[in-house]
């Protein structure tokens, strides 16, 4: 591994650092003989988490005359990933020769600094200097190194650079990494950014950084890590999963829990874990005054905070508070919410540590709080903070003052937390709140409560309301699936007027939403054209991200994934330029919207790292969006094997909508078909019998859920590949011929792929591996045009034996290549040997011939003339660029023909 350093403890200096300050470096062969010493590579547990992804890019980033920068919080591994990294290499690679300097208090002087890495580098002597001389030195140190040829890359990494704060020693730093030597590397590595400026760096093209967003561990990472405490029944795969989203993949706290359910009986959660508890006070509080950990302890209390709002609610005690961005200047795990500005978040397991020691007076400043979004008419936000202030009027007057405009931030979890509290009389007494608790009810998808609530009316209250009322029921229809009687209802509520701006853009949407699911989509553009004029005059961010989530429900119906992606993230961008407010419901469905576009493409990762924020944000506002979250998770696990862990995902969420008294009706289908298709892929089809025959009253409605507009046809769908699983095949086919019929034109374009392929799974039994080819061919082409890979990823099982034969025959692209990695196939190995594809009347031929038939029995067989047969004989064999009848039978079998 080559020359190393340990790290040279604060205040263990071998002499006084402020006379080698003043002496200069000249103190001989004791000092060096004795940093030589100290010179070790950091160790790193036998037992830790290989990360080759990021080991490979650590590697990539020390190319010899770069600079390489890793920063992060305590606890995020940075010298441990770069241990890893160095101490490994891909097979026929040297490795490179490492100089280690773990940085200290001890080496801000600048003679001190040089002695280090004079050592370090293996450098003679450049005998004496002074103060004034000290870059001068480090130049002839530089001009010296480059010199050496050494006969493989060196790479010196200069560890806890956050010690260092002595300017002089700072400007040593800074000519070091602007005038590196060709043959050598530079790894800095620091709890906090870089001391100097980097964009020279940066312009140049040697420069890279990787931040804790990098280090983190993804939530397969974490599931890996535990994989032996999970297979040894120490933790449950949901407790891993809560793990993750409480750690956000911190891995020093992960690591002391893993160690704690090892060497302990009790079982508790991770923020109450002593190990965990002693770490987060070590490295987070102690070097903070008592004023400081208070301030943090104030952030904690919201979910998102910036300095304005901070000093608003209380932070100007004294001099020594401790604003957000001046907690991120000192390398504490709280991060900038992207393209808000400057509003900033803690990691969940300091926020929920920082919350179990509260400090007084949390009430008022929740009101403070309250009033400070109020003044900027961020509604939701004030409702949510006068409901934690417990203030009862003052929630009240914003849920009246707010009505339509209070919905659009639909953050429904605090609009039910106040709905508990709220004394009965007050609805009875406005009925302009009966209709805001209707609307909270019908978006938490408890529709019989919200009937209920626009029951009793008063006649001059129902005249009064009347279009508002309509605009409800509208609502309420479309949620529980009635496609058609939404419609009307929404025509209704716009015919009759009298709805501010913001109930029409709901109920623009709510048409557009329903005629993208009855197939009309120009009508549904028009009406969503209708609604994102009303957002841009409204201004509000909020209100274009429901307008846009909209328009990319219909290119995601009719397929354009591509033009969906586009919308959907030009949309976050938009969405996310409002910086004075924390996110609101409907950037959350557009990241859920991107997140089925990334599924639908085959793009797992970023799928996986974006709803694991889709889910907690949904779960914080009562948003049942987290039902769409947790399907997309079933998705997930199925491709990836994983069936158990989709049956757990599948049981959360039946406990979730349960526990939010949802009705029935909104989840029970698409929980019952995630069922089926699970028993499906185990291969336990009584089980998927007992699923699917739960859907048939579902299937008999006709009903269209909202967020699941091709449910309908998916449950077709689920018929078809029952009776395949059972073995009966004309039954199968006698389904797939009722979805055309019930469709017809109208067939959603996912479910024509869906149909596409189950059409070829059948033809391969019922007319050969030729007319299952051609129909392949078909929906790969339909598919490979917005790399749509996600009804081959759900039609795994099924499709096997059809990509087994057919799919060598398939032409060699992009998409095929994607579908070979999925199938364990080799795209287009054998098809480029075949000069002209074989007909579909010439594989018959050749079927026969292999059977043995003569040329006259293939003729009367087929009811064609003997010459016919031989000249279809004759094509085949020049194809398959062959001479005889047994040389065409074996290529035949070669290329999977037969």
């Amino acid at each position: 591994m080559g020359q190393s350093v340990k790290p040279l403890s604060d205040g263990c200096a071998a002499n006084d650092e402020f006379q080698i300050a003043n002496a200069g470096v000249q103190h001989g062969e004791l000092v060096r003989d004795l940093l030589e010493h100290r010179l070790q590579l950091p160790s790193i547990p036998a037992d830790r988490l290989r990360r080759p992804e990021l080991e490979q890019a650590l590697r990539e980033a020390l190319n010899p005359g770069h600079v390489l920068s890793i920063e992060a919080p305590g606890g995020y591994g940075k010298t441990h990933a770069l241990v890893s990294a160095l101490s490994a290499s891909a097979e026929g690679t040297e490795l490179a020769t490492v100089r280690w300097i773990s940085l200290s208090t001890g080496d801000n002087a600048p003679s001190r600094f040089l002695s280090v890495l004079t050592t370090a580098l293996k450098l003679p002597d450049m005998g004496k200097g002074t103060s004034e001389a000290f870059e001068d030195h480090l130049a002839l140190m530089l001009v010296s190194k480059a010199r050496q040829s050494p006969t493989q890359p060196e790479v010196l990494v200069l560890d806890n650079l956050q010690h260092v704060t002595n300017p002089a020693v700072i400007g040593l730093l800074h000519y070091l990494v602007t005038h590196i030597p060709g043959n050598l590397a530079i790894a800095l590595v620091s709890r906090l950014p870089l001391p100097f400026a980097s964009h020279t760096l940066q312009l140049n093209g040697n420069y890279r950084r990787i931040g804790s967003d990098r280090l983190e561990l993804t939530r397969s990472e974490t599931f890996e890590f535990f994989q032996k405490a999970n297979a040894e029944s120490q933790i449950t795969s949901v407790s891993i999963d809560h793990l993750y989203n409480m750690t956000e993949g911190w891995l020093t706290p992960l690591a002391l829990y893993r160690r704690e359910l090892e060497t302990s009986q009790d079982r508790r959660p991770i923020q109450e874990s002593p190990y965990v508890e002693r770490f987060l006070k070590d490295s987070v509080c102690q070097p903070l005054t008592t004023t400081q950990i208070k301030s943090l302890k104030i952030v904690a209390e919201l979910d998102s905070c910036c300095d304005e709002l901070f000093y608003a609610i209380g932070g100007h005690d004294s001099d020594n508070t401790l604003a957000p961005s001046q907690a991120v200047e000192l390398g504490l795990p709280i991060k900038l919410i992207p393209g808000r500005g400057r509003w900033f978040r803690f990691n969940p397991l300091l926020q929920a540590f920082l919350q179990s020691h509260p400090v007084a007076g949390r009430s008022a400043r929740m009101l403070r709080a309250s009033q400070w979004f109020g003044q900027r008419e961020q509604f939701p936000e004030a409702l949510k903070c006068a409901v934690l202030a417990g203030d009862n009027d003052e929630v009240v007057r914003i849920a009246s003052e707010g009505t339509e405009a209070l919905l659009l931030g639909q953050d429904t979890a605090s609009l039910l937390m106040l709905r508990k509290n709220l004394p009965e009389y007050l609805l009875e007494r406005s009925a302009r709140l009966r209709i805001v608790y209707g609307w909270v009810h019908a978006i938490g998808g408890q529709f019989r409560q919200a009937r209920q609530l626009l029951e009793g009316f008063a006649p001059e209250g129902w005249k009064d309301h009347e279009s508002r009322i309509f605009a409800l029921k509208a609502f309420i229809l479309r949620g529980e699936g009635f496609v058609q009687p939404a419609l009307a209802m929404a025509d209704k509520a716009l015919s009759t007027g009298g709805l501010s701006a913001q109930a029409q853009l709901v109920t623009y949407i709510l048409r557009s939403n329903a005629l993208c699911a009855a197939g009309r989509f120009q009508e549904a553009r028009e009406a969503n054209r209708q609604a994102s004029k009303l957002a841009r005059e409204a201004g509000d961010s909020g209100s274009e991200a429901l307008a846009v989530y909209s328009h990319a429900r219909i290119e995601l119906s009719k397929g354009a994934l591509g033009h969906a992606e586009n919308l959907l993230r030009t949309g976050l961008d938009t969405s996310l330029q409002e910086l004075s407010r924390p996110a609101r419901i409907g950037e959350t469905r557009l990241e859920l919207s991107l997140v089925l576009v990334l599924w639908h493409q085959g793009r797992l990762k970023e799928a996986d790292r974006l709803l694991v924020r889709c889910t907690r944000h949904a779960e914080q506002t009562r948003d049942l969006g987290l039902l769409l979250a947790m399907a997309l998770r079933v998705f997930m696990c199925r491709s990836q094997g994983m069936l158990d862990e989709a049956f757990v995902w599948i049981g959360r969420a039946e406990r979730t909508m349960h526990a939010w008294q949802v009705d029935e009706s909104l989840y029970v289908p698409v929980l019952e078909a995630l069922k089926a298709s699970c028993w499906l892929a185990c291969g336990q089809i009584d089980s998927a019998k007992q699923a699917i025959a739960k859907l048939e009253p579902y299937r008999q409605d006709g009903c269209v859920p909202e967020l699941f507009p091709t449910m309908p046809g998916l449950m077709d769908c689920l018929q078809v590949r029952e009776a395949i699983a059972s073995g009966d095949l004309v039954r199968a086919r006698e389904n797939l011929e009722s979805i055309h019929q019930r469709y017809g034109d109208a067939l959603p374009w996912g479910l024509q792929l869906h149909v596409g392929l189950l059409n070829s799974v059948l033809l391969l039994s019922e007319r050969g591996v030729q007319a299952a080819r051609k129909q392949l061919e078909v929906v790969v082409v339909q598919a490979s045009t917005e790399h749509f890979i996600s009804p081959f990823l759900e039609l795994f099982k099924e499709l096997t034996p059809v990509m087994d034969k057919v799919f060598s025959l398939l032409p060699e692209n992009e998409f095929t290549k994607a579908l070979g990695e999925l199938f364990g196939c080799e795209a287009g190995a054998l098809v480029g040997q075949l000069a002209e594809p074989i007909s579909e009347r010439e594989h018959g031929v050749l079927e026969l011939i292999a059977k043995g038939l003569s040329n006259q029995a293939i003729a009367d067989k087929l009811h064609i003339s003997l010459h016919t047969v031989k000249t279809h004989a004759r094509r085949i064999n020049a194809k398959l660029d062959v001479k005889s009848r047994t040389q065409a039978i074996v290529r035949a079998r070669e290329l999977g023909l037969l």
